[in-house]
């Protein structure tokens, strides 16, 4: 999805993943949740947070540090921490990678397209040149 780059990241959280379409082998319709998702702290908030439990899918998010704050302040009205695992989360590092391997791109890092649909030609040549040098 393609939005202006003041947008913050986490309004298009559910429509990305409302996309999202996992081919079976074999034949059948595509399946349209994912098995897991691995975000950063961005994405560490209440709506974000329930919109995963309400789908059932399972998330590995770190908690922001003034959520644990308030959170601890509140005593064992608070509530439990989030489910975090650190070996999972390390691995979300492949993806980062890949994003600053795309952003080496000048095109693609400074983005001077107007239009959303002529970036989203930009990202996806830097993409395949990128694939074609591996």
């Amino acid at each position: 999805m393609v939005t202006g780059g003041q947008r913050a990241d986490c309004t298009q959280f559910s429509p990305v993943l409302e996309k999202i379409r996992v081919p079976r082998p074999g034949s059948g319709r595509p399946r349209n949740k994912p098995d897991s998702l691995a975000a950063d702290k961005a994405y560490s908030n209440g709506p974000c947070r329930e919109y995963l439990r309400r789908r059932g899918i399972r998330h590995t998010i770190p908690e922001k540090a003034d959520s644990e704050a308030a959170r601890l302040r509140k005593g064992t009205r608070g509530g439990r921490p989030p489910g975090f695992d650190e070996d999972r989360y390390k691995k979300r590092n492949t993806v980062e990678r890949a994003i600053n391997r795309l952003k080496q791109s000048r095109a693609v890092a400074t983005r001077y397209d107007k239009r959303g649909y002529v970036f989203l030609g930009t990202a996806i040549a830097a993409t395949l040149v990128i694939w074609l040098r591996t």
